[in-house]
């Protein structure tokens, strides 16, 4: 199992940004995909998770209404478009798939939202 996150960056407060996941070593369109961030001193939270054909989606109550997460299995990618930013949504956003009950996650990508 692999993953690979990329598309993070520094944005300005009210700025968007879309990060990606790159999936491979396991069906993709099979499994259930989340994602989560840490911010610094902070443990990792929860953010969003999509269902295998994408129908299915729920967020983190600090998220909704702003993040939305989707998934094309002909790529096997996940993505997480993030609207209307903030200062506290800076943090590292990593993927992650359950995969025979062991949790995979990706190296992560840096968002900072700045002025």
């Amino acid at each position: 199992v692999q993953l690979v996150e990329s598309g993070g960056g520094l944005v300005q407060p009210g700025g968007s940004l879309k990060v990606s996941c790159a999936a491979s070593g396991f069906t993709f369109s099979n499994y259930e995909m989340s994602w989560y961030r840490q911010a610094p001193g902070k443990e990792r939270e929860w953010v969003a998770v999509i269902g295998i054909t994408g129908a299915f989606t729920n967020y983190s109550n600090s998220v909704k209404g702003r993040f939305t997460i989707s998934r094309d299995n002909t790529k096997n990618t996940v993505y997480l478009q993030m609207n209307s930013l903030k200062f506290e949504d800076t943090a590292v956003y990593y993927c992650k798939v359950v995969v025979y009950s062991s949790d995979h996650w990706g190296q992560g990508t840096q968002v900072t939202v700045s002025s």
